[in-house]
């Protein structure tokens, strides 16, 4: 495994990882409805299912999808209904007022950690990417330095993010918009919800 394979994946995970979706989503509704601490958490949640995503694609677990279906069909089916319930949930409280207590640590990591280890396909884009970018024959050290790599720079945009969006100003616009912000948010996960539930495509 080279360095420029490495640089390779960075680029493409760090697109990956800006891109609007589920993730990016909750990660800053979470962050400028709770707090930094808040956002970080789910940040690192977030992340480490990501990576250990990642570890599953290295580990040829795309391969055991094609095996066996169903197993990737409740993965999905999961991961749909919890996108759903969180959309449900945003949309029915988008009027009411944020407390000044934020979400517990542990509560925002285990949520992060629940909105991206529902999302089956994230292992089918890292096996693709993985393809395209390292060698065949990777060895366990080479693994375990990808998928640390991979945890690493989630949190470090995660953490960036939770920093950008705590301040005052982002917070206040935040509160001052929150029914039409929640909405879009509510939305927007509906739809990925939905979509992920009724793709007919099989990995």
């Amino acid at each position: 495994m080279s360095a420029e394979s490495l640089i390779a994946f960075n680029l493409v995970l760090m697109a990956a990882i800006a891109s609007p979706g589920a993730a990016l989503m909750f990660f800053v509704k979470t962050t400028v409805a709770s707090g930094r601490r808040a956002g970080i958490a789910t940040g690192a949640g977030l992340g480490v299912a990501a990576s250990l995503w990642t570890l599953a694609a290295l580990l040829g677990l795309e391969s055991l999808f094609r095996l066996f279906p169903w197993a990737y069909t409740t993965l999905k089916v999961a991961g749909a209904a919890y996108l759903l319930w969180i959309a449900v949930d945003t949309w029915r409280h988008a009027s009411a007022p944020v407390g000044k207590a934020a979400r517990a640590s542990g509560r925002s990591f285990l949520a992060g950690l629940l909105v991206n280890a529902g999302n089956p396909k994230s292992v089918l884009f890292a096996a693709a990417v993985i393809v395209v970018v390292f060698p065949q024959g990777l060895n366990g050290v080479e693994i375990a330095l990808i998928v640390a790599n991979h945890l690493a720079l989630e949190i470090a945009f995660y953490t960036v993010g939770a920093f950008a969006l705590s301040s005052a100003p982002a917070r206040q616009g935040y509160l001052n918009a929150k029914p039409v912000i929640d909405r879009i948010s509510a939305t927007i996960l509906g739809a990925l919800g939905l979509r992920l539930l009724f793709e007919k495509e099989t990995p």
